[in-house]
């Protein structure tokens, strides 16, 4: 249930210092680096605003913890260690209500993994057991919302034609064969297309599947796409899709014209350790890696508009990166370390403008919105960590 949580988290106010995102996460990853020193801080830029921020509510944790969160219209939908995916109704923490809009479904055998969410009232759900899942949410006449199971995808209909070819059968084990538009690992990331047209989602397995979202039609299958196991994907508008491994890689796919296949365009190398989490920033031109170094990359395109770089490094978190959310010009990340941070940047430098304290465990994933019932400005943050409580916070900018 949500409970006003004014006593663990007060109001900070973080301003400028000269001196100051999953995922294939295990406690052994996560804690690797816990007993080097920590990397020299970022540097502020002189004109970074001050950042005021609060703790608006905690939900309690039950017996699993939150893996995947997404906010769709007014609704918070939660993905959780126990194969749960629950739909929460955040209106009523503003006057510090207990939540009493509640939609729980079980889904599947194992973690939910990720949690993406259409314009068309869709939720995507991405699983331990190897599967994605397409959910329908209805509004009822009770003015409730009830999550209705569409599809898991390979399709029934997908998987029938595939099968009946032996060109379309691969090796997945020694002994054993499949169909290449099956994942046989864990679905561990999920992204759409800006026109929401396609899907895409990567896999323990190391592969890279493109489904059609009209039918759910697995389109093409990128086999070996890296040399160890998928943990992200992020596309951007101009169609690039991004995947990030613990092979320490991002990969840059692109379909070129006129071809009906991605192909690689770029590899991005610069982590010393596996990459956790990706985003893009909310105007496209940035993309933000995460990784077990403790590092938060941000790459941009060079100068002559060809190939990505590495513009910053992001330094402050002691511990893994396990989690990124964009939200104007700020990026959020959350940590092994059992912090939310909040940074900004201006040109290639990035201030530190916030930490956020509370959880008791790493944190496993945060989405970020504007909050719309305030100033515009302002913005409502939800984090999730192994500790098995959701905060949200509200972040007010100064400008």
């Amino acid at each position: 249930m949500w409970a006003s949580d004014h006593q663990t988290c007060t109001s900070s106010i973080y301003g400028p210092s000269s001196s100051s995102s999953s995922n294939s996460f295990s406690e052994e990853t996560s804690f690797l680096y816990s007993h080097r020193p920590s990397l020299p801080p970022s540097a502020a830029p002189p004109s970074s605003p001050p950042l005021r921020h609060h703790c608006v509510a905690t939900v309690k944790g039950r017996n699993s913890y939150t893996s995947a969160l997404v906010l769709a219209g007014e609704h918070l939908f939660t993905g959780s260690s126990d194969s749960q995916i629950r739909r929460n109704d955040p209106s009523s923490l503003h006057d510090h209500e207990r939540l009493v809009d509640e939609t729980a479904v079980v889904a599947g055998e194992g973690a939910v993994k990720a949690l993406v969410a259409s314009s068309s009232d869709k939720l995507i759900s991405a699983h331990q057991d190897h599967k994605i899942r397409v959910w329908r949410v209805d509004h009822t006449v009770s003015n409730q919302q009830r999550i209705t199971h569409l599809a898991t995808l390979p399709t029934l209909s997908d998987r029938a034609i595939k099968l009946l070819l032996p060109k379309n059968h691969v090796q997945v084990r020694r002994h054993k064969k499949c169909t290449w538009i099956h994942h046989v690992d864990a679905v561990s990331a999920l992204a759409l297309s800006t026109d929401q047209s396609l899907l895409y989602s990567v896999s323990w397995d190391r592969t890279l599947k493109i489904w059609r979202t009209t039918d759910f039609k697995c389109l093409e299958s990128v086999a070996n796409a890296h040399d160890d196991a998928i943990n992200a994907v992020a596309v951007s508008a101009d169609g690039r899709v991004y995947t990030g491994s613990s092979d320490r890689k991002i990969k840059v796919w692109k379909q070129k014209p006129g071809e009906k296949t991605h192909s690689l365009d770029a590899i991005l190398v610069k982590h010393t350790a596996g990459i956790n989490t990706l985003a893009i920033s909310t105007d496209g031109m940035v993309l933000y890696s995460g990784a077990s170094d403790r590092l938060i990359r941000a790459w941009t395109t060079n100068a002559g508009g060809g190939r990505m770089e590495a513009a910053a490094a992001l330094r402050g978190h002691t511990k893994s990166i396990l989690c990124l959310a964009t939200v104007a010009d700020m990026v959020c990340s959350g940590s092994a370390d059992k912090t939310v941070r909040i940074w900004r940047g201006i040109g290639k430098s990035y201030s530190c403008l916030a930490i956020l304290e509370g959880h008791k465990g790493p944190i496993k994933c945060i989405t970020v919105a504007f909050d719309h019932t305030s100033n515009p400005s302002n913005s409502l943050l939800y984090s999730s960590s192994l500790d098995c409580d959701i905060k949200v916070w509200k972040i007010c900018l100064s400008r």
